[in-house]
C-alpha cells in the first residue's frame, strides 16, 4: 500500500504538470466514442466514504453550478463517453467506471477545493474531466434516435447504479480510452508512475475496430511548423527525415522516446504537437512528407471501450470485463 501511495502522489504532480493526459475532442459536440477520461490526482486521504448525495457540476456553457441526481449523471456520462450502440454489458461496464470517476472526483475536490469550480466537484469541460451530457443535449446529439438510444443507456445504468470500482478502499483511477493498440499500456508508461491497477493487459480484438489504424500525411512546412511551435528553439536542419524519428517503444507499442531535431521527447509529445489518435505511431517518409501511422485511439490506459464491446459481444458481463481491464480491483456496493 505504501508503494501504491508513492506512486500516486508522483503521478499527482505528473498529471498537474503536464496537462497532456490527451482528449481526443474537444467542445462539447463531440463523438463520444472518441473519448477518454481525463486521469485526476491519484491520492484521496481523509474521509473517503461513497455517498448518493448528487453531483455539483460546473457546467462551463453557462458558468452555473448544476445539481445532478447520481443516476442522472451517470446516465449523462455514458451517453457522453459510449457509443449508444454498444452491448449492454459494456455500458454497464461504463456506467460503474463513470460512477466511480465521479465519486474519486468528489472526495478530490472536497480534500482541496479549486477556486475555477466555484464550489463544483468537477465540471463538464472534457478537457480536464469526464464527459458529461444533459438531458436536452443528448437528445441533440442522438436526435430521432433518443428514445432507444437513452432507453438503453438508461436500464444498464439502472442495473449497475449501486457499484463502484475501489483498490485499497478507494474508489479507483477509473481511466479508459477508445481502443488499444491490441494491449492496453501502464500508467507508468504513459505518464511516468506506476499504479497497482492500471496496467497491461491483452486487448487484442481492438485491432479490428474502426479506424484501429489510421496513416497521415504531413508536408514539410507543416511538419515544421509544428514541431517548432511545439518544441520552442528546436534545432531541427535541413534533412526532413531526421526531424522526426522514433527511438524507444515499450511492450504495448507506445513510443516512449522520440528524437525531435536535436531533442529528445515522449511519444505523447509528439501525439499532442501533431494531433495524433494514439501515441503507438510509426514514421516514414515520401516525398518531402511525413508519414505518420497510428494504432488505437486515446492514451490505452485502463479500460478499452471497443475492447470491452468485443467482451460483451463474447458473452463476458460487466462484472468480467472490469475485472479485465482492472486487475485486483473489487466492486463495492454502495447506497443511491
Amino acid at each position: 500500500m505504501k508503494k501504491y501511495v508513492f506512486s500516486a502522489l508522483i503521478l499527482s504532480l505528473v498529471i498537474t504538470a503536464v496537462p497532456a493526459l490527451p482528449v481526443c475532442f474537444g467542445g462539447r459536440a463531440a463523438s463520444p466514442a472518441e473519448s477518454e477520461a481525463y486521469i485526476p490526482e491519484a491520492e484521496i486521504s481523509g474521509d473517503t466514504a461513497l455517498s448518493s448525495e448528487p453531483y455539483n457540476v460546473l457546467d462551463i456553457t453557462t458558468g452555473k453550478v448544476l445539481i445532478v441526481p447520481v443516476r442522472e449523471y451517470v446516465i449523462g456520462a455514458v451517453c457522453a463517453e459510449m457509443p449508444a450502440n454498444f452491448g449492454a454489458e459494456a455500458l454497464k461496464a461504463q456506467a460503474v467506471a463513470a460512477h466511480t470517476y465521479a465519486e474519486r472526483q468528489r472526495a478530490l475536490a472536497r480534500r482541496e477545493p479549486r477556486t475555477e469550480l466555484c464550489g463544483a466537484d468537477f465540471s463538464n469541460d472534457t478537457s480536464k474531466y469526464q464527459g458529461y451530457l444533459t438531458d436536452a443535449e443528448i437528445r441533440a446529439n442522438f436526435g430521432e434516435n433518443y428514445d432507444e438510444y437513452y432507453r438503453r443507456i438508461s436500464a444498464a445504468a439502472d442495473e449497475v447504479l449501486a457499484y463502484v470500482i475501489t483498490y485499497g478502499d478507494e474508489p479507483i483511477i477509473a481511466a479508459f480510452h477508445s481502443m488499444s493498440s491490441g494491449r492496453t499500456e501502464s500508467a507508468e508508461n504513459a505518464w511516468g508512475a506506476p499504479v497497482d491497477y492500471l496496467v497491461p493487459v491483452d486487448s487484442e480484438s481492438d485491432t479490428k475496430a474502426p479506424k484501429y489504424e489510421e496513416t497521415v500525411r504531413i508536408g514539410r512546412e507543416e511538419l515544421r511548423e509544428k514541431l517548432e511551435a511545439s518544441f520552442s528553439g528546436i534545432q531541427l536542419g535541413e534533412d526532413m527525415t531526421k526531424w522526426l524519428t522514433v527511438a524507444e517503444i515499450s511492450p504495448s507499442g507506445t513510443v516512449l522516446t522520440a528524437r525531435v531535431g536535436d531533442r529528445t521527447v515522449t511519444g505523447n509529445d509528439i501525439r499532442t504537437a501533431l494531433g495524433l489518435r494514439s501515441a503507438d505511431f510509426d514514421v516514414t517518409y515520401d516525398d518531402e512528407q511525413a508519414v505518420i501511422t497510428t494504432r488505437g485511439f486515446g492514451h490505452g490506459v485502463g479500460m478499452s471501450q471497443y475492447g470491452a464491446n468485443a467482451m460483451a459481444s463474447a458473452g463476458s458481463t460487466w462484472r468480467e470485463i472490469l475485472a479485465h481491464y482492472y486487475p485486483n480491483c473489487n466492486i463495492e456496493e454502495v447506497g443511491v
